[in-house]
């Protein structure tokens, strides 16, 4: 059997109260009468925990912390190359490119081609006083040797020159004055008999035949001479006589 009708209102009993309490405490009494109003008590342990309440609305969202930039992350792979762009305006025409070295050596090519120029001409002055004759554009030259003219022919190519050609009155006196003797001219009829031409190509625009010549002599006068007196003479071409080259001077 219980001697409190009930646990709460014993506390609420032994609770001290003030004088604006006494109401309270007598409707207490009423209840408990063991507890007398008026008289101090001192404070009990604390009671049990409440239950929790009912859940609150949400709050408004906070301020988000942010916190210090990291370290820089990886060079990713490199994308796609972009379409071209448009052509930009042409640009103003630059200066000249120029090496001093090239310059240097350009300038030297020029001197060692002046020199030789030089001397080439000097050179052909000499040639023309001591070994030929020049008239207009050319020089005939001689080495005194006679020979067939299959040879003279021969020699002259391999100087990079032709037989003796005159082609006027003033070229047929040079070739004479340098010869001095009877020689070999570039003219001959051996494609076609009586019609002489220019080893060169062409028929004749100039002749200087001494009288009753040609006249193809035993059917085998096929070469012409120039004779010490400038006229010209039909030959056989394996006789042998004076050779006499003709270079453009």
């Amino acid at each position: 059997m219980f001697l409190f009708p009930s646990l709460p209102v014993l506390l609420l009993c032994a609770v001290r109260v003030t004088s604006s309490e006494t109401k309270a405490c007598e409707e207490a009494q009423k209840t408990c009468s063991v507890i007398t109003c008026g008289i101090p008590v001192t404070n009990g342990t604390p009671g049990r925990d409440g239950r929790d309440g009912a859940k609150g609305e949400k709050g408004d969202p906070g301020q988000p912390l942010r916190g210090i930039q990291g370290p820089p992350g990886k060079v990713g792979p490199p994308g796609n190359t972009g379409a071209p762009g448009i052509s930009g305006p042409k640009g103003q025409k630059g200066d000249p490119g120029g090496s001093s070295v090239d310059e240097a050596k350009l300038a030297r090519l020029e001197r060692e081609i002046r020199s030789l120029k030089a001397e080439l001409d000097h050179t052909k002055k000499l040639l023309f006083f001591s070994l030929g004759k020049k008239s207009g554009k050319k020089l005939y030259v001689t080495n005194g040797e006679k020979m067939p003219f299959s040879k003279v022919k021969a020699l002259c190519t391999e100087l990079q020159a032709t037989v003796a050609t005159p082609k006027n009155a003033e070229e047929n006196m040079a070739i004479q004055e340098i010869a001095k003797d009877h020689a070999f001219l570039g003219i001959t009829d051996e494609q076609t008999e009586g019609q002489f031409i220019y080893l060169t190509g062409g028929a004749l625009t100039y002749s200087n035949w001494k009288k009753n010549e040609p006249n193809d002599h035993n059917s085998g006068e096929d070469c012409v001479l120039v004779l010490k007196d400038g006229f010209w003479n039909d030959i056989s071409c394996s006789s042998s006589f004076l050779a006499v080259c003709e270079f453009s001077a």
